[in-house]
């Protein structure tokens, strides 16, 4: 498996979809950095040479944000939005939805311990 940034892609998927494995590369960035490279999209990934293993890593970490960085950012954002108390870091905290999604049913999975619905009665 070719290992680019520390992540192990699958080397039997086109280097195009196998690139986006990485966090913060969707199939746009992959292909925008392949078109950079030069490299074929439709190659596989077990396909690399060494020196283009090489020359993707450096352009990830020179051009982009990607994995353990973009990981921190976000991380630190939420963090931010806690500590100012705004409406989206207190809904960080509860653990409540906080794109403005309905709680009153959908949500259950978010809002903590497991609550039993009762069943319907005859």
């Amino acid at each position: 498996m070719p290992r680019i940034i520390g992540i192990d892609i699958p080397e039997n998927k086109r280097l195009e979809v196998s690139l986006t494995y990485i966090y913060g590369l969707g199939k746009k960035l992959s292909l925008e950095v392949i078109d950079k490279l030069g490299l074929d999209p439709n190659m596989k990934a077990s396909g690399l040479k060494e020196d283009d293993i090489a020359k993707i890593n450096a352009v990830l970490q020179s051009e982009y944000v990607v994995e353990g960085d973009l990981r921190r950012q976000v991380q630190n954002n939420i963090k931010r939005l806690i500590s100012i108390h705004s409406y989206r870091g207190t809904r960080h905290r509860l653990g409540l939805p906080v794109r403005g999604q309905r709680t009153r049913t959908n949500a259950r999975t978010r809002k903590g311990k497991r609550k039993t619905v009762a069943n319907k009665k005859k």
